[in-house]
């Protein structure tokens, strides 16, 4: 398995199927084996209780005895193991389910983050055509105020030059008075 696969959620879910499935598996035969084994024993204990002396029924209790321990053991171990494995099943469970919710989450954080981002594109339009525009627009006034000085200029020449003739226009009234 590469790296990548293993990182796959999809792949990862198999294979804990798998093992599940494997576990679940070697459990049962576990299970029919030593049901086999003490029914065999039984059957062996039955043929020798009818043939044989009090001694060697002795041995064959002690050896009963032992292989039932053994049995208990095993099937103690085996539901502690399929316990385990329930457990595990329901942690792997729960974190699939975390697992999706958050590739759900990071796609809406994603599809969000695009709708942001062109909005903020076609802000960043707009605000370089406002720029353009007042610009423009701070052009067109300096030129208004520099032709409305060339005026206030112009203004202020005739306005000085007719001053000035009023005041000649009043001397030469004031000659031709006197003469």
């Amino acid at each position: 398995l590469s790296v990548t696969s293993v990182e796959d959620p999809v792949v990862m879910s198999k294979i804990r199927q798998s093992l599940r499935e494997k576990h679940a598996r070697h459990i049962a035969d576990l299970r029919a084996y030593y049901d086999s084994e003490i029914h065999s024993l039984k059957q062996q204990l039955e043929a020798s209780h009818k043939t044989a002396s009090s001694e060697d029924l002795k041995k064959i209790n002690e050896n009963l005895a032992d292989r039932d321990f053994c049995n208990l053991y095993v099937l103690n171990r085996c539901d502690h193991l399929d316990a385990a494995l329930n457990e595990a099943s329901a942690r792997i469970e729960a974190l699939e389910n975390k697992n999706n919710m958050l590739e759900k989450q990071v796609a809406d954080w994603r599809e969000r983050f695009y709708a942001v981002s062109n909005t903020s594109k076609v802000l960043q339009e707009r605000i370089e055509e406002m720029r353009t525009n007042n610009k423009e627009k701070d052009n067109t006034i300096s030129r208004l105020k520099s032709r409305l000085k060339d005026l206030e200029e112009a203004f202020e020449k005739a306005y000085k030059l007719s001053d000035h003739k009023n005041i000649r226009l009043k001397e030469e009234n004031k000659m031709f008075q006197n003469v």
